[in-house]
């Protein structure tokens, strides 16, 4: 599989039935894939990425937020331990937290924007400007998304969370980063929502918006963040879709089939750009490299839907009666699982 050279696939650690480290980076290496999202500075994936020149969004975890935004020499030791460390990991972004906003962590959203110039101060000091800071939001800080071109942030998450992190990232020229689920729109109101719509697979226009036009809801969601942040200030700023998927197990609508169409059908649509950015790659990672058995609820189990493209490699094989799969392939992929991708194969 080669992905395009701004899709990348999220590297989630919750799980005690994981592959080490460097098996999982070569397999990531002898897939051509470039680029990878870790949520935390886990120090044994950043040793296997040493030298391999795969980009990372590497992610300051929420609970530390606080202690860097109060303290700049908290800043400087983790850039010092997490970054600099490591001087053969190519780094393109640090996020400092993710999913955060004010009604939902009012103990960690407000010191992000500050978090965030620190981190971006300590980066300076050691001459590592190179690298973007920002942090990942969710469509939860979207108060109105349809039709696309109202969208809008939820007016009271603008002037002390949204409107400094904006202007900080017009200031560094940073980028914005945002979890992007049609998956949870779909399952929330599969009434008024068609699966063909979520799944990329709609043969004609379903939202009319002016100019715009829709044939899927990521394009629809994602043209809602450009035009949040143009009423914010912010229209000069580059989405990036650090988080997207499609669960195969644990609550509606989720398949294996679904899944393949979801992610093989993104894959397509992002070098396209959106109707409000047509002919701009939208840069996204999926979400997830494997499963990760020990998240809840249920369905945070089985977002091992990266693999799902890989299948049209071992399709391939089938098809040819090569039936010794790579082992990097199949010793990632449980029995059940990969039983179940032979057979919608």
């Amino acid at each position: 599989m080669n992905l395009d050279a701004r899709t990348g696939v999220c590297y989630g650690t919750l799980g005690d039935n994981l592959q080490p480290p460097r098996e999982i980076v070569n397999l990531i290496k002898g897939n051509n894939i470039g680029n990878i999202r870790l949520y935390n500075p886990n120090p044994a994936i950043l040793e296997a990425l040493q030298g391999t020149n795969i980009s990372v969004i590497i992610g300051v975890p929420n609970d530390e937020i606080q202690g860097i935004a109060t303290d700049p020499s908290v800043a400087t030791s983790w850039v010092q331990n997490n970054i600099r460390k490591y001087r053969y990991v190519n780094f393109r972004y640090i996020s400092v937290g993710n999913e955060m906003n004010p009604a939902d962590n009012p103990n960690i959203a407000p010191y992000i924007p500050t978090a965030m110039q620190r981190i971006s101060d300590a980066l300076a000091a050691a001459r590592l400007q190179r690298i973007k800071v920002s942090a990942v939001l969710s469509m939860s800080d979207i108060g109105v998304s349809y039709p696309p071109s109202a969208g809008a942030f939820r007016p009271e998450f603008r002037e002390s969370f949204i409107d400094p992190i904006i202007k900080f990232l017009l200031k560094t020229h940073s980028d914005f980063l945002i979890d992007v689920y049609p998956y949870f729109a779909y399952a929330s109101d599969p009434t008024n929502i068609p699966l063909d719509y979520a799944l990329f697979t709609s043969k004609s226009v379903v939202v009319r918006d002016g100019p715009y036009q829709y044939q899927n809801l990521f394009h629809a969601m994602v043209d809602s963040v450009h035009a949040a942040l143009e009423k914010a200030g912010g229209s000069s700023l580059k989405v990036v879709v650090t988080e997207t998927g499609w669960p195969t197990a644990g609550g509606t609508g989720t398949t294996v089939s679904n899944a393949f169409a979801n992610n093989s059908n993104l894959f397509k649509s992002v070098k396209r750009g959106t109707p409000r950015r047509p002919k701009k790659t939208l840069d996204t990672y999926i979400f997830d490299l494997i499963d990760e058995n020990q998240k809840t609820p249920e369905l945070e189990k089985h977002w091992e839907s990266f693999f799902l493209i890989m299948s049209l490699n071992i399709k391939y094989l089938l098809l040819h009666k090569m039936w010794s799969i790579t082992k990097s392939v199949s010793c990632l992929i449980s029995s059940s699982f990969y039983n179940t991708l032979c057979n919608f194969c």
